[in-house]
């Protein structure tokens, strides 16, 4: 993957989602396009991978048990270490308004599942792309 945010680093991964056929869609794309992938099967167990190893971005899945996708992405943006994560909604939440509910949280893109193979990567570099220019438009 061509880095939007930072050509001269490999690009890496987490993902936490709490049902495995999701998982394993996007790990096997974001593989063969060269990303190094992560996975977490819960929000709590995702928080701790984020510690462990700073991620390029994170895809979080917004309904899990225990904690939601929300309630994780509001510890990370209160995290002075992970505040400006590239966090990217992954959600069967596809109702009008969704999106930007989402989006007016903190999520830097917002995906609906099912995850489309044939796009999903290329959505992903477009939301890293929107993300570093913001970031960078802000300075």
């Amino acid at each position: 993957m061509d880095s939007p945010i930072n050509n001269s680093e490999p690009v890496t991964a987490v993902i936490v989602d709490d049902e495995p056929d999701n998982l394993g869609v996007a790990v096997m794309v974001l593989e063969f396009h060269g990303v190094q992938v992560r996975t977490a099967s819960s929000a709590e167990e995702g928080l701790k991978l984020l510690h462990e190893q700073k991620p390029t971005f994170l895809l979080l899945d917004i309904l899990m048990p225990k904690q939601s996708g929300y309630e994780a992405l509001k510890i990370i943006r209160a995290d002075p270490t992970l505040a400006d994560l590239p966090v990217i909604a992954l959600t069967a939440y596809a109702m009008e308004g969704d999106r930007q509910k989402g989006l007016d949280a903190g999520f830097d893109g917002y995906i609906t599942k099912p995850i489309f193979a044939t796009t999903v990567y290329d959505d992903i570099k477009a939301m890293l792309a929107d993300k570093k220019t913001a970031t960078h438009g802000k300075r």
